[in-house]
């Protein structure tokens, strides 16, 4: 059943507000002209720094108001032209107050965007280049949890510490996860979401938990997947890289090195369906990219396969 637009209005109860129309939209107005003054008067920029003390800021760069948790200022170095959003969390050392030496801890370069509630912690070294672009929530950390001793509670143990570096150009997506250790190459996308560790190479499109690489740009190939990329970094993990990545089943007739060499790689010894490969009598027969959709054996003499005794019939 319809209802007509003349019933609807007639069936929703008026707004009964405290405020008749006109004040209320008037104090509308005064709150957000109020909160607009906040955001400009809070933000934090190299003329106006406020409370903060920052080891350097360069000229354009603004922290957005209202700011995130931020400490160990003289360590942390701002390039140029960076914009730090909402609630977006700094930090050096694993304290306020803690003396962590002569050089800088955490440093970004110039033309840096991080979205609003990232958070880069940095109990050691983390380094932004120049031009990196951070959506909303992106966490960076340079400490995580360590498990010594199975007995104690994890979060009494003590953490364990390994630089961060992110190359210039990167494009870092929403809820992205940097852990610690990583090393992440120039001109490299970070997929929503992904969880990266270890090396991830220049030109690369990594996602997943544990981010992998899952497409590559090299001057040869233009942008492609990562399988057509021989020798290609497929891991950041570490666990599979140089010449075996992108080689699929080495040792199980050699689809890889057939894909890069464009010819397929020999029949392997007992791996056959029918027995023990190269039996008497029996040839295989192999066409098309690389072994295309005909894969016939023939036995001398006996015809084809479907002649042989026992074999099922074809349907």
């Amino acid at each position: 059943m319809g209802v007509m637009p003349g019933d609807y209005g007639e069936r929703v109860p008026k707004s009964r507000n405290t405020f008749s129309s006109w004040p209320r939209r008037l104090a509308q107005r005064a709150v957000h002209a109020g909160w607009a003054w906040a955001q400009r008067t809070g933000s934090v920029t190299a003329e106006h720094p406020g409370r903060l003390r920052f080891g350097s800021m360069g000229t354009g760069t603004r922290l957005a108001f209202p700011l995130g948790t931020v400490f160990g200022e003289p360590w942390i170095h701002l390039g140029a032209h960076c914009i730090i959003g909402e609630q977006v969390t700094l930090t050096a050392g694993l304290m306020p107050g803690l003396e962590l030496g002569p050089d800088p801890i955490l440093r970004l370069g110039d033309g840096v965007v991080l979205g609003r509630g990232s958070h880069v912690i940095a109990d050691t070294t983390v380094t932004i280049g120049s031009d990196c672009y951070f959506g909303p929530y992106v966490y960076v950390t340079s400490t995580n949890h360590s498990y010594d001793d199975p007995h104690e509670p994890i979060g009494k143990q003590w953490p364990r510490m390994d630089p961060v570096e992110i190359g210039p150009g990167c494009w870092i997506g929403t809820g992205a996860v940097i852990l610690p250790g990583a090393r992440i190459g120039r001109n490299v996308v970070v997929a929503a979401g992904a969880v990266v560790r270890g090396t991830v190479p220049d030109h690369a499109v990594v996602a997943g938990a544990p981010a992998r690489v899952v497409r590559r740009w090299t001057p040869r190939r233009g942008m492609a997947a990562a399988a057509a990329h021989a020798g290609a970094g497929a891991d950041p993990g570490g666990r599979h890289t140089g010449a075996a990545a992108g080689t699929v089943g080495a040792g199980r007739g050699s689809r890889g090195p057939a894909r890069r060499t464009g010819r397929p790689g020999p029949a392997p010894a007992g791996r056959g369906r029918h027995g023990p490969a190269g039996r008497a009598g029996t040839r295989e027969l192999r066409t098309g990219p690389p072994y295309g959709s005909v894969n016939a054996r023939v036995h001398r003499g006996r015809g084809p396969r479907s002649a042989w005794p026992g074999s099922p019939p074809r349907p």
